[in-house]
């Protein structure tokens, strides 16, 4: 499976932190809108991420609910089209957890994206997802990812552990 290094964090001022994301990535944020439908697993999450364009991405990721770095493993498979019907199929298979809405700016800063996401019902946040090269250790991933905390003067105070859905079905 692929892997990647992550952190997450709630925002205060979402506008200087897009302002700082794109002095470092050297571009413009790129708008996503996405809408997250969770499944019941029994082990890590599964997901279906569609788009306004009826696109998907259904996701299976497994991670440590911690604060800071961590490593996240995952595995992405294409949805071109029917994401209703695939996600009324996982419905029946496994029931549905929960859905996430958010709408996601994007920077790309050498191998990590850099998200700063309005949520529904949830507010604003940041999230780096520093993606791993083959070989490439943990630790190197968590440098790159403390670093850029730094540069976008994220605080690790300000870092959260749990996963929208999770902050979401806890409000609720």
């Amino acid at each position: 499976m692929a892997s990647n290094v992550e952190i997450k964090a709630k925002v205060t001022d979402i506008e200087k932190l897009k302002h700082l994301a794109k002095e470092v990535s050297g571009q413009p944020g790129k708008l996503i809108e996405q809408e997250d439908t969770f499944f019941l697993c029994d082990h890590g999450r599964l997901k279906l991420r569609k788009f306004p364009n009826g696109q998907g991405e259904l996701i299976f990721y497994s991670r440590a609910d911690q604060s800071g770095p961590k490593l996240s493993n995952y595995h992405i498979t294409k949805v071109t089209e029917n994401t209703d019907d695939l996600i009324h199929t996982l419905d029946l298979a496994y029931g549905i957890r929960g859905v996430v809405k958010k709408k996601r700016y994007l920077y790309l800063v050498g191998q990590t994206r850099v998200h700063v996401d309005t949520v529904d019902g949830l507010g604003n946040f940041m999230e780096l997802e520093v993606v791993m090269k083959k070989g490439q250790s943990c630790e190197e991933g968590q440098a790159i990812a403390e670093d850029l905390m730094a540069k976008l003067e994220i605080a690790k105070a300000e870092l959260l552990t749990s996963a929208y859905i999770d902050m979401l079905q806890r409000k609720s």
